[in-house]
């Protein structure tokens, strides 16, 4: 805690004061760019990942970067969801998932979560590709897991019906990563091909438009 207290201090002697404009026009509202659902694991920090500034990003944090299909029930997600979605309107949806994820490892050995009740019926939303490469070694089975589990919870989303609506309307955009840590690479997933390639290459038009501005 008394990191915290410190780095609370040096934030408002040494970095409020450089970004003084930015936290005035935050505090009279805010205009994402995108809902970022990623993993609560702390090894992945959004705002270094995107290089975004404090507003660019309405973040959602679980285990296992989930989104459980939309029900009757009131949850967390769901009530998240409809908000960046309906009142914020967002005009992109990141699915981000990462190497290393215990709980995708979880997901795998399910059995090993019978005392930890919540945490097991909360990874049953990742069961889709569970049982994929089971020819593949440890490290290929979870990685295929995370790759699914992404794609998996993109098809999620579309069952939230201010999601759904927006998504008719052509007025948000899906994305799924996974994020590589010890590499600090991302790859993103492209529809067209069903394959996960480098962020580089799957948005070279907007990295190109960026790289010249």
């Amino acid at each position: 805690m008394l990191n915290f207290a410190a780095g609370v201090t040096r934030f408002q002697r040494d970095v409020f004061p450089t970004k003084q404009e930015l936290f005035k026009k935050l505090s009279k509202g805010q205009t994402p760019e995108a809902l970022f659902i990623t993993c609560s694991g702390l090894r992945i920090e959004t705002a270094m990942i995107t290089q975004t500034n404090p507003g660019g990003l309405f973040i959602c944090r679980n285990a296992g970067n989930i989104v459980p299909p939309h029900t009757t029930a009131t949850g967390a997600m769901t009530a998240s969801i409809e908000f960046a979605a309906a009142s914020l309107k967002v005009p992109h949806i990141v699915v981000c998932g990462h190497t290393e994820c215990v709980a995708m490892k979880g997901a795998m050995e399910s059995d090993a979560l019978d005392e930890l009740l919540n945490i097991k019926e909360w990874l049953s939303f990742s069961k889709a590709g569970v049982d994929l490469g089971t020819d593949l070694d440890e490290w290929g089975r979870v990685n295929t897991l995370l790759e699914q589990n992404v794609i998996l919870q993109l098809q999620h989303l579309k069952t939230h019906p201010t999601v759904a609506l927006r998504l008719a309307k052509h007025e948000v955009q899906l994305h799924g990563w996974v994020y590589d840590i010890a590499s600090g690479k991302v790859r993103a997933y492209d529809e067209l091909t069903k394959k996960f390639l480098p962020v580089a290459e799957r948005y070279a038009d907007a990295v190109e438009l960026s790289e010249s501005a």
